[in-house]
């Protein structure tokens, strides 16, 4: 990991990495992985280094998996919520972050607007990792392409189905991260929640680079046909509750269930990055069923977050 082309790097986006950089991550992650399991827990290839995690929003998997991610590499997490800094009194990005560059090695930010984390990392010396934004939710993509190369052997022309929300985090890093890797990522949802153009117009680059194939078919049932992987997220973001039952009524066609999974293809596998509304976008049968790989995928959080710390800090 030492002379890693990554150092120093900010990752506020999966369009920060190329296919070859995105790889050298999801091979780290596959190699610490199989350390994890040989019982190598400490690595402390970060010894000394310390990572500020800020959190705007609450989380289970994030707040854990990075603390345990530092942890495991030898570095040390200072965790925060906003209020405990004075960004919940008013202090400006600009000042939080430079401020913070002189006391720690790395910035990992979870907040509600893509636009802090830019500010973050325009003003910051150290590098900022998104954790979680509005517009992107790169780490959970990074860990949903580890657990599809585990399970297929590959992402390269694998077909993916993401229904529901397309407009949302986790759709759209999940749509570059195929496209960057040669898959074929289908974003079933009704029209009006396509993903955002300039997400989209990334990923078409993308896919006419590796060979990929992108593509938005409303009628899930349409849109499962042939499927490997499918994948669904919750209906209603943190900050969108004032619409949700709108929003329910909307996507209640998209719900994974066992008659739509029967529509993939016989070794079609489930994914959700979690957590789930059982009886909302996936049923209890789906997600407890023979199709699901939803656990292996959140244990995977913490072997490409262990990766992207070791690549942009070893």
């Amino acid at each position: 990991m030492s002379g890693s082309p990554l150092r120093g790097r900010d990752l506020l986006s999966i369009d920060d990495l190329s296919t070859e950089e995105l790889r050298l991550v999801l091979d780290t992650a596959a190699s610490l992985k199989r350390r994890f399991y040989a019982g190598e827990r400490n690595l402390n290839v970060l010894s000394g280094k310390v990572v500020a995690l800020i959190f705007e929003k609450p989380s289970t998997r994030t707040r854990v998996s990075m603390e345990v991610a530092a942890l495991q590499l030898g570095a040390i997490p200072l965790t925060f919520n906003r209020s405990e800094l004075q960004l919940g009194r008013g202090e400006p990005i600009k000042d939080t972050a430079r401020v913070l560059s002189r006391y720690v090695d790395a910035i990992a930010a979870r907040v509600y607007s893509h636009k802090s984390l830019e500010e973050m990392a325009a003003y910051a010396d150290v590098p900022v990792i998104n954790m979680l934004s509005d517009l992107e939710h790169p780490l959970q993509a990074l860990a949903d392409a580890l657990t599809i190369m585990e399970k297929k052997g590959r992402v390269k022309d694998v077909k993916v189905v993401y229904l529901g929300d397309g407009r949302n985090n986790v759709a759209h890093s999940l749509l570059l991260v195929i496209a960057k890797l040669g898959g074929h990522i289908v974003i079933s949802s009704p029209s009006k929640l396509k993903p955002k153009p300039e997400i989209w117009k990334l990923a078409e680059r993308a896919a006419a680079e590796t060979g990929g194939v992108i593509e938005h078919v409303e009628d899930p049932r349409e849109a499962v046909k042939g499927a490997e992987v499918v994948y669904t997220d919750v209906w209603v973001s943190m900050g969108e509750e004032a619409e949700a039952e709108r929003r329910k009524e909307l996507l209640r066609p998209y719900q994974v269930n066992a008659e739509l999974m029967k529509l993939a293809s016989p070794r079609a596998i489930f994914m959700h990055c979690l957590p789930a509304h059982r009886g909302e976008e996936v049923t209890e049968e789906v997600i407890e069923g023979h199709w699901s790989v939803v656990w292996d995928q959140a244990e995977n959080r913490l072997h490409v977050q262990k990766a992207v710390l070791a690549l942009l800090l070893g």
